[in-house]
């Protein structure tokens, strides 16, 4: 049962007790008439007069705004009382009508004061108890005394403890609604957060679409746009040198290298967008797939190595390290000059290390700080970065979004290399 409606109900059996009770005390009157016309209490007259007395006083009680003033409820318990010890001392079976004074002090009075007029109807009680005895005597004044307090013990704790029955009702009710009233801010803030929620992961999505539409646009600025320049400018020369054979041949020669680099770049942007690879392989398979075709395509000896127990990762770690391996390779083929080059996939305890060497030309990291990557030595991958490039920049943004590191080291003729660590989960760690 809801607090709710348990002190609803409680409610509504306090505003109907005064009715029931008042009704219940015209029943008991009603059975005892009979008793006071018959003349056994003594004068008819008087009889009849202190039970109309009764079932007018009663009438008090039925008044709703009298039984909101804790003052008039007292007299009117008082009167009660009053008008059923006269009744008793007359005839002792009117001590049924003690019922009154209970009920009426327990609905009526506020807090303590039923204990006040429960005391004051278990007098008149145990006078009908123990009106067989002669209580002149000190048997019968004991016996009077034992059944008074008998009946006063009794009566006030069980009063006592429909009290604390009450209170702890009404304590344990007002604790609920205090819940509740918290349980619904909670669901409030829930919901609050839940739109929050939604709202960062349209706006992250958002962002997403932003930097990947930067990227794609640095990228096919700073590599198709620039060949397809190059294609041009070979083109109108070898247009010039219609008349020279050889030298017409050569310019041609060069705008169709350019055109297949073009195409090689047009064609690594695209796959940016979907790591084909790694759909059907592992990391260390698919980095050792596209290393044979980066070398097959520029003729650079590319030696992959794996060490450690090969294991599954979480696709955004194995897409990371994938195109950092992809873009450091890149890097080499456009700077490095090198001719040979060398993939390490390291599978650790707690991350997965990749490292990416030439033996390329290197370059000085201190003279190339206005890069992008100014807080380690850093460079365009394997050889000196040009201003704009934008790979270094998203293989630090790859890596960093997952808590890894990338560093970058070089020197002038001592070649590049380029490390990327990322750690990995517990879960992540089980072979």
């Amino acid at each position: 049962m809801s607090s709710l409606g348990s002190r609803y109900r409680l409610d509504t059996w306090r505003r109907g007790a005064a009715v029931r009770v008042t009704i219940a005390q015209f029943v008991v009157l009603s059975a005892l008439a009979t008793s006071a016309l018959g003349g056994s209490w003594g004068s008819v007259q008087t009889n009849m007069l202190l039970l109309l007395a009764a079932a007018g006083w009663s009438l008090i009680a039925l008044h709703r705004g009298l039984r909101k003033r804790p003052a008039v409820m007292a007299l009117f318990v008082a009167g009660v009382v009053a008008i059923s010890f006269v009744l008793t001392i007359r005839d002792p079976w009117f001590g049924f009508y003690c019922y009154a004074g209970y009920a009426y002090s327990l609905v009526l009075l506020p807090w303590p004061w039923p204990l006040a007029g429960v005391a004051a109807t278990s007098v008149v009680a145990a006078t009908a108890q123990t009106a067989g005895l002669d209580r002149a005597t000190p048997t019968g004044a004991a016996a009077y005394a034992g059944t008074l307090a008998a009946n006063m013990i009794a009566v006030c704790g069980v009063i006592w403890f429909l009290h604390r029955l009450e209170t702890q009702h009404e304590q344990r009710g007002l604790t609920l609604d205090e819940l509740r009233e918290a349980n619904g801010k909670l669901e409030a803030a829930l919901a609050e957060n839940a739109g929050l929620q939604r709202q960062l992961v349209v706006q992250a999505r958002e962002a997403g679409m932003l930097d990947e539409r930067q990227r794609m646009a640095r990228e096919i600025h700073d590599t198709l746009a620039q060949g397809l320049t190059g294609i041009i400018t070979q083109l109108q020369a070898a247009e010039h040198a219609a008349g020279e054979p050889a030298e017409w041949r050569e310019h041609f020669a060069a705008a169709t290298r350019l055109a297949r680099e073009s195409l090689s770049e047009a064609r690594r942007s695209v796959d940016a967008l979907r790591p084909e690879p790694l759909e059907t392989r592992r990391l260390s398979e698919a980095l050792a797939d596209v290393a044979g075709r980066w070398s097959e395509l520029h003729g650079i000896e590319v030696k992959v190595t794996t060490t450690g127990t090969a294991r599954p990762m979480r696709p955004e770690t194995e897409v990371a390290l994938l195109r950092t391996g992809q873009e450091a390779l890149a890097n080499v083929a456009k700077h490095a000059q090198a001719t040979r080059v060398g993939v390490t996939l390291s599978y650790l305890d707690h991350e997965v290390a990749l490292d990416v060497r030439d033996d390329g030309r290197g370059f000085d990291p201190a003279g190339h700080r206005d890069s992008g990557v100014a807080a380690r030595p850093a460079g365009n991958g394997t050889g000196p970065p040009r201003r704009g490039g934008f790979g270094l920049v998203a293989m630090r943004q790859r890596i960093e979004a997952l808590s890894g590191t990338l560093l970058v080291e070089s020197e002038p003729g001592a070649g590049t290399g380029i490390s990327a660590r990322v750690p990995v989960t517990t879960q992540e760690a089980r072979p």
